[in-house]
């Protein structure tokens, strides 16, 4: 479980493909949220798993996938990502995702 106060300055991040950076932002066992910084042209490969997932398009625009569906989000809108269904982003301009699983991501910690 994290604290109950984070601070993004000190908070350490990490390269999880190229041009994606990934910086959990807090969590306990039934739910994670984290920030996913995406450069122009960086994909977040199609995928799966067991987690429930809504993310939130902080900024920039994305080419989104989920389950053979693509559209085009931009920043303020968001998605939701059923257990199991295989998705995945292409970022068209520079922007953060915030993603929220339940339960937590174990995976990434």
């Amino acid at each position: 479980m994290s604290q109950a106060f984070l601070h993004q300055l000190v908070l350490p991040s990490e390269e999880v493909a190229e041009g994606v950076r990934r910086q959990i932002l807090g969590y306990n066992s039934t739910l994670m949220t984290v920030k996913v910084s995406f450069e122009k042209g960086a994909v977040g490969e199609l995928h799966h798993h067991p987690h429930s997932q809504t993310s939130y398009l902080a900024s920039g625009k994305f080419e989104v996938t989920i389950d053979d569906h693509t559209e085009i989000l931009s920043a303020g809108d968001s998605f939701y990502v059923a257990p199991d269904l295989i998705h995945g982003v292409i970022c068209l301009e520079a922007g953060v995702l915030i993603d929220s699983f339940s339960p937590m991501r174990a995976d990434f910690l």
